[in-house]
């Protein structure tokens, strides 16, 4: 079973976002990073770089595959985890921790209410995955 945070909010993509007024974190999920495997390349976006909700912002590359970041709610990039390039294995040891991947400074906090509780995120897994 994936380790769902209660403190977070969920995307379908499997992205998490942590509000922290003003901005908040983005990863992905603990369930993104085992599907993905061993995670070889993270590319991210620079500060001050904007994106609209669902937009891509970056790559993951695993030893599996290459797979597109969204971003959960638009907004500026306004920190990036630099420590990924030299430790992109931390998305999997850590992916609610070291493993983050962006700040932002949301620029439509109302697009929060559209992303999922880890109740739901927990059901969508489920759904998804049986």
């Amino acid at each position: 079973m994936a380790n769902i945070p209660e403190n977070l909010q969920y995307t379908r993509e499997h992205e998490w976002l942590m509000p922290q007024s003003p901005t908040a974190r983005v990863g992905i999920t603990d369930f993104a990073q085992r599907q993905l495997g061993d995670i070889v390349f993270v590319e991210l976006p620079r500060p001050g770089d904007r994106f609209e909700a669902g937009e891509p912002f970056g790559t993951v590359e695993s030893v599996k595959s290459v797979t597109e970041l969204y971003l959960p709610v638009a907004g500026t990039v306004t920190e990036v985890n630099t420590a990924l390039n030299d430790s992109p294995e931390d998305c999997n040891t850590d992916p609610y921790g070291d493993g983050w991947l962006i700040e932002i400074q949301p620029s439509a906090p109302a697009e929060l209410k559209n992303l999922l509780t880890p109740k739901q995120y927990q059901d969508y897994i489920a759904e998804e995955s049986g």
